[in-house]
């Protein structure tokens, strides 16, 4: 018996995602490297109560939500299936935080 190939995408981390990975606590970390693993590997591109298109801006298409924090990631389907954070973030109320500037989205 034959089972369908679920696609798998690799993950790809921005040299400017990694510094602001590197800025948060270790427990955070754990998450969101955790957290984008499961949830990003297939359909990232698949709506859920989590992840969700953007409206056009300078940082990504979509946006994951673990909890206060936020991952901001593209999809390519070619050359070959692929996830590309380019930016995590902290949520604090209004205010969107990236690193250490206010973001506006």
């Amino acid at each position: 018996m034959r089972v369908g190939l679920v696609m798998a995408f690799s993950i790809v981390y921005s040299p400017e995602a990694v510094d602001h990975l590197a800025a948060l606590p270790k427990a955070s970390q754990k998450l969101v490297l955790d957290e984008v693993e499961r949830q990003l590997a297939h359909d990232p591109a698949l709506q859920t109560r989590k992840r969700k298109v953007l409206r056009p801006n300078p940082i990504a298409p979509w946006e994951l939500r673990l909890g206060d924090l936020r991952v901001f990631y593209a999809v390519e389907q070619q050359p070959e299936p692929r996830v590309t954070v380019a930016a995590i973030g902290l949520k604090r109320q209004n205010e969107l935080w990236i690193g250490k500037e206010r973001i506006d989205l």
